[in-house]
């Protein structure tokens, strides 16, 4: 069971590029099976760089056609090249023109990297390492060039010609063929570069940035689906307002184009002027998206056009500061989609996906630092802890400092860095210059791995009227580390709501703990509180303090911060499923149930605000997914037990509020508007209409069926229509066969609501799931050579439904290792990503850790491995 160890990139050797690339200019004509790029290089020696170094540039299964320098071929014998670099010995020591043609296949290449034809459409994806796909080139975030790109093409095949920047000429190009030529005014590194040519519908319209310059935005989409852009089109716009107001950042050319294509290995690429979206984020329509699925559109429509300031006007050093721009990009879009719609809903949403992704991935055998310090393939480093994480560093750092001084940090980073590759350590000195403090010891957030565990102790003496909170910091696995910086945004709570107390060193409800332990004392404190801690979650850190029920009922009925109230329920829940799964012992039904005290402030939670927050309500209504369960647990995992555990506690929850629930989801449905709109307070009414009938179905499966037949046939849009469905499916019976028939049959044309299809099938918890899965790999709909298709149902099956991945006899391991090896020799990046579900296997208890263990082996004796597998494969089996 041993792989070949993939050689590893280290931070510590970075070493500025030999070479500089003023200008490019890049002929692209585009041919299914033979497209010929000609580059031209403005290069000239960087006085940062070695002397006399020779030139290499980058290559990717390339074939060069012609090279010369100064307009003179080379000789033979002054270059060499291969697929994968070219090579100039002795380059001039002055500035010099290299003019490069090559030729490639964008048919052929499935990897999806570079330059690639999709359903008729040709796009690019050149991050991280994609342009040298496309031409030789010096393939570095730090090597920031001026492009002009001239593309040519059958007019019939490809009558929409887009590029980077602006248009600026167009016209014939011989019989049958015409071309565009686009620039692009700000120099950006090469993983930015984009084309698109294709048959493609347009939906546009003009904005007027905040300093007057006129801006056409609009969006391309297959032919017949123009009537699915519009909300992406309106996200545009909304996120271009909101940059100028929240950051004053306006954007800075001629038009803004996002192109939608049906195959694509990521969410969305930011090229400079021409974002390439993966169409599941662009195209909406009530009748073929959920409310989950409007939000996502809006918040990746924005996350991208974010990018063009933090990303791409300040773009990264080096891909180890990856998290400069997506950590900082998410944090931006997290708080456009809080503006946008509640921040408190949308808060718990970033937790939990942060908790379900990240925490995991920190605790596992792939646990890297939010900066990394090594990489063997930088594509498996767009991880939750760069994304997620490294937004939650971002934050932080806002309520150290404070949000003005936060604004002004950022307003002296993109001043100080505009058309620079920045770091870290760049992206910090705007703030320590703004507020004159010493951020060194915030930084180690970027450099260390795990999460950080907070233990706390409360302690209230009545007779002086104080209260004391003890704090201690550790690091699994680094308890030896010099401290973190770690803010903590805190309150007391008590029986008629919060309690005003005076704390010197609780500034602006904020208590920064930067020592290994260290404690703070409340006056005035005439009754024993209950702490809220790590308000809005304001920091990601585990938290070990034990609290009674009583007092996190407390904080449900009378905190005033939604995050802790929502994590009040969140925690009895846990500890009562946990408890349960330990003892793999059903729940007692009768009224002096443990759980009944849960039940009864459930009941008087709804009859008091779940009418006038529903959405919130909803989340309260929630429980922790098996997932959080078996993160909770740590160690010897048996999801079976855990799926027993859950399930019976939503039974006696369900059967404890079944005539509130009935109510509630009747009043919901008596309230849904004729006609649907997408905005926040409908959705939230549509959630909680739906979580009720989760829990009515848990109480009573026939009359869960009954609703759930009713609201499928009569729902008026997809979100209460795949709610009812994933209800259906989880009965087994006569009524989910028909309904998921009838979905197939009614959807049959439209792949993107296929996929959901797909997905709620891969999440059935019962013993003839993969043999279903197996099945549906033979379905028409269904490829393995599209991603989205690959991540519906083989993703969804191996991340959200552990009772079958995990089989004991090790049958959902092989399923999910039998297509890793089918798709790595034509998608590496898939078939890795798809690799990451074995990241938690040493959790799992024995008879399940030996089944994946020999699945790992299975991986690993396969031929041939790609770099990406190898190296998630190395990590994953590296610890133990």
């Amino acid at each position: 069971m041993r792989t070949e160890t993939p050689i590893l990139i280290h931070l510590e050797d970075y070493r500025p590029s030999d070479y500089l690339i003023d200008t490019v200019d890049i002929d692209v004509r585009l041919h299914p099976r033979e497209t010929r790029i000609i580059s031209t290089l403005a290069l000239r020696p960087n006085p940062a760089g070695r002397p006399h170094a020779p030139l290499v540039l980058d290559g990717d299964e390339l074939a060069l056609l012609g090279l010369t320098l100064d307009g003179s071929p080379l000789d033979s014998a002054a270059y060499s090249a291969t697929p994968a670099a070219l090579t100039v010995h002795e380059p001039p020591r002055r500035p010099f023109a290299l003019r490069i043609e090559t030729r490639i296949d964008p048919t052929a290449n499935t990897k999806l990297m570079g330059l690639y034809r999709s359903s008729g459409v040709y796009c690019t994806q050149c991050e991280a390492d994609g342009f040298r796909w496309i031409t030789y080139f010096l393939d570095r975030p730090d090597v920031m060039s001026v492009y002009t790109t001239r593309i040519e093409a059958e007019e019939d095949e490809a009558p929409i010609l887009l590029g980077n920047g602006n248009p600026k000429e167009s016209g014939p190009a011989g019989p049958g063929r015409h071309y565009a030529v686009w620039h692009d005014p700000h120099p950006k590194p090469a993983y930015l570069f984009a084309l698109v040519g294709g048959r493609l519908d347009r939906v546009s319209r003009e904005v007027t940035t905040m300093d007057g310059r006129a801006v056409s935005i609009a969006v391309y989409v297959e032919p017949g689906k123009a009537d699915r852009a519009d909300y992406a089109l309106e996200a545009i716009a909304r996120s271009m307002r909101w940059d100028e107001t929240a950051f004053g950042r306006a954007y800075d050319l001629d038009v803004f184009n996002v192109v939608a294509v049906s195959d694509f290995n990521m969410g969305a690429m930011e090229n400079k002027g021409l974002n390439i979206f993966n169409d599941k984020y662009v195209l909406a329509s009530p009748d073929t998206a959920t409310d989950a699925d409007y939000a996502a559109i809006e918040r990746i429509i924005a996350h991208e056009y974010f990018h063009n300031w933090s990303g791409n006007r300040v773009t990264c050093r080096d891909w180890f500061q990856l998290c400069l721009k997506e950590g900082l990009t998410v944090f931006r879009d997290q708080e456009f989609s809080s503006d946008m719609r509640s921040r408190a809903v949308h808060r718990i949403g970033e937790v939990r996906t942060l908790r379900a992704r990240q925490f995991p991935e920190d605790a596992g055998p792939l646990a890297h630092p939010v900066r990394p310090r090594a990489y063997a393939e930088i594509n498996n480093f767009y991880t939750a802890t760069v994304y997620e994480k490294g937004a939650e560093i971002v934050r932080m750092l806002r309520t150290l400092i404070g949000a003005a001084a936060f604004r002004a940090g950022m307003d002296r980073y993109f001043a100080d860095n505009d058309g620079r590759a920045a770091t870290v350590e760049d992206f910090l000195a705007a703030f320590a210059t703004e507020t004159g403090r010493d951020l060194s010891g915030f930084a180690r957030w970027y450099e260390r791995p795990g999460t950080p565990v907070v233990t706390i102790e409360g302690h209230h003496d009545a007779s002086a009227r104080t209260y004391r909170l003890r704090f201690r910091q550790r690091l699994p696995g680094a308890e030896d580390s010099p401290p973190l910086v770690i803010p903590i945004a805190l309150g007391l709570v008590g029986g008629r709501g919060p309690i005003a107390a005076a704390c010197e060193r609780v500034v602006g409800g904020v208590f920064v703990l930067d020592r290994p332990a260290d404690e703070i004392v409340f006056t005035d404190v005439d009754e024993r509180p209950v702490p809220s801690l790590f308000r809005e979650f304001s920091a990601p850190v585990r938290v070990e303090m034990v609290l009674s029920d009583t007092e996190r009922l407390t904080l449900l009925a009378h905190d005033n911060d939604s995050f802790n109230r929502w994590q009040a329920a969140q925690s009895i829940a846990m500890r009562l499923i946990v408890q349960r799964t330990k003892a793999d012992a059903p729940l007692a039904e009768d009224a002096g149930s443990d759980a009944q005290a849960f039940v009864e402030a459930l009941s008087t939670f709804l009859d008091a605000e779940a009418l006038s927050d529903p959405a919130f309500a909803a989340l309260v209504l929630g429980l922790p997914s098996e997932g959080d369960v078996a993160n909770e647990i740590g160690v010897d995992i048996d999801p079976d037990a855990i799926h027993r555990a859950r399930r019976t506690l939503r039974r006696h929850i369900g059967r404890g509020l079944r005539k509130r629930l009935e109510a509630l989801h009747a009043a919901l449905a008596d309230q849904a508007e004729a006609a649907f709109s997408s905005d926040a307070a409908s959705a939230g009414r549509r959630a909680l209409q739906n979580a009720t009938l989760d829990l009515i179905k848990a109480a009573d499966e026939e009359r869960g069926t009954e609703l759930a037949v009713a609201q499928f046939t009569d729902a008026t849009n997809m979100t209460d229509r795949l709610a009812a469905l994933s209800a259906l499916a989880t009965i087994p019976g006569e009524a989910r066969e028909a309904a998921l028939q009838a979905f197939a049959s009614r959807y049959a044309d439209e792949p993107l609501v296929l996929d959901k299809w797909f997905g709620i099938q891969a999440l059935i918890p019962e013993n003839d799931t993969i043999a279903r899965i197996r099945e549906l790999q033979d379905h028409p709909a269904f490829a393995m050579t599209n991603p989205n298709r690959v991540r519906a149902l083989i993703g969804t099956f191996s991340t959200a439904n552990p009772t079958q991945f995990a089989r004991s006899d090790g049958a959902g391991f092989k399923l999910v290792a039998d297509a890793i090896r089918t798709i790595d020799g034509t998608n590496p990046q898939l078939a890795a990503r798809l690799l990451t579900a074995f990241g938690s296997w040493r959790m799992l208890e024995f008879e399940r850790r030996s089944q994946a263990t020999a699945t790992l082996g299975e991986i690993a004796a396969t031929p041939g491995l790609s770099r990406d597998v190898a190296d998630i494969l190395t990590r994953t089996l590296a610890q133990g």
